[in-house]
């Protein structure tokens, strides 16, 4: 976890995560922006996680949930989005903002569409129940803690968990759960998740969506 402690407090009727330096909470609000039109439809995430020419509500899963943003944009589509995030702290920090945000006009319809799970991904996608649409991977860059993509404060988070690891393991499991795409974020200049070359990609100038698409 580091040298600093990183701890949880209820404060200003919300959960937020405190250093000595520093301190943070989601707050989805933030992003009411980006979930209206045409801001939505040109978010690189909804491009590359749209399925054409499907008359049907269709399910998402986040499997590396963090503190949700990238669901939220899915959520704001359309997309039923299952989130899977295992650390405790994180998980009760995203929570508390799905709470929060809840009973906000505009992101209430929203974050209706999204359920947390508390589950370690990878086994709870090898055991999942129903076919996903969709599978999103973001998994932690490795060399986040030097790069320029995010904000200082997400800084603290690093501290609760590492890079990705199991590679290998998270894309296999994706793989078997029978999605008609699986979506992965990754830096801009980032190699391949688990070294394998996605169908396409779509980039930013920060970020890479690279994406597999199966017939099914």
């Amino acid at each position: 976890m580091g040298s600093e402690e990183v701890k949880l407090v209820f404060e200003d009727g919300s959960l937020w995560l405190k250093s000595d330096e520093m301190k943070m909470r989601g707050d989805f609000t933030t992003m009411l922006p980006r979930l209206k039109q045409p801001n939505l439809s040109r978010e690189l995430i909804v491009r590359a996680a749209k399925i054409k020419n499907e008359g049907r509500e269709l399910t998402a899963v986040d499997a590396t949930a963090g503190m949700g943003e990238d669901s939220l944009l899915l959520a704001a589509a359309g997309f039923n989005v299952i989130l899977y995030e295992y650390d405790p702290i994180i998980a009760a920090l995203l929570e508390d903002t799905l709470k929060r945000a809840s009973t906000e006009k505009y992101l209430d319809k929203i974050t209706a569409r999204i359920k947390l799970k508390k589950e370690y991904s990878i086994s709870a996608i090898n055991n999942i129940e129903f076919v996903p649409d969709v599978v999103f991977l973001d998994p932690m860059f490795p060399e986040r803690s030097k790069s320029g993509l995010i904000k200082k404060k997400f800084q603290l988070l690093q501290q609760l968990e590492s890079p990705c690891s199991d590679e290998k393991e998270l894309l296999e499991a994706a793989i078997k759960a029978g999605p008609k795409k699986i979506v992965i974020k990754r830096p801009a200049k980032g190699a391949y998740l688990a070294g394998r070359k996605p169908d396409y990609s779509l980039e930013g100038k920060a970020i890479r969506y690279d994406v597999f698409v199966f017939a099914r």
